[in-house]
């Protein structure tokens, strides 16, 4: 295999509301974190041990203004993308790092709103870089043409 992969997938809550950031030109960027769990028995004691780790997460353009009209802290979310690493000077002049995912595709799959209300809502789904969107609680409905309605087929 001659190539390289960076992918990351993730399912995890939100820590915090998506913070968006807005350039010149109309383009956008949206933050937010996500924790994951990991859960085992400690042997010694057979105690129940759970883990969090913390993920930076970052999504673009319309994907951003998606995850912020329909996230919010505690929401359960699936993530697909690439691990990147910034740098920069501090106001301290040492240099700090991050590492982030750069969000390519993403699904919600559980919403505050929607446990509050205990009703099945139109959950998005959407390409990051497309930033289209499909709800996956309904079923996608082709227009028929005139004579295909005549037809007493079920399928």
């Amino acid at each position: 295999m001659s190539g390289t992969l960076n992918k990351v997938m993730l399912i995890g809550h939100l820590g915090d509301e998506v913070k968006m950031h807005y350039f010149d030109g109309g383009n956008c960027i949206g933050r937010f974190p996500i924790a994951t769990n990991e859960t085992y028995t400690n042997k010694q004691t057979g105690e129940k041990v759970t883990n969090t780790e913390w993920h930076n997460v970052v999504v673009r353009n319309k994907a951003a203004e998606i995850c912020e009209k329909y996230l919010s802290k505690g929401d359960k979310i699936y993530v697909e993308g690439r691990l990147k690493t910034r740098q920069w000077q501090g106001e301290d002049g040492n240099t700090r790092y991050t590492t982030e995912i750069h969000v390519q595709d993403f699904t919600f799959l559980s919403t505050k709103k929607e446990s509050m209300a205990n009703v099945s809502a139109n959950i998005p789904e959407a390409k990051a870089d497309s930033g289209t969107t499909k709800p996956i609680a309904t079923r996608e409905v082709q227009p028929v043409n005139e004579q295909e309605q005549d037809d007493d087929l079920p399928f």
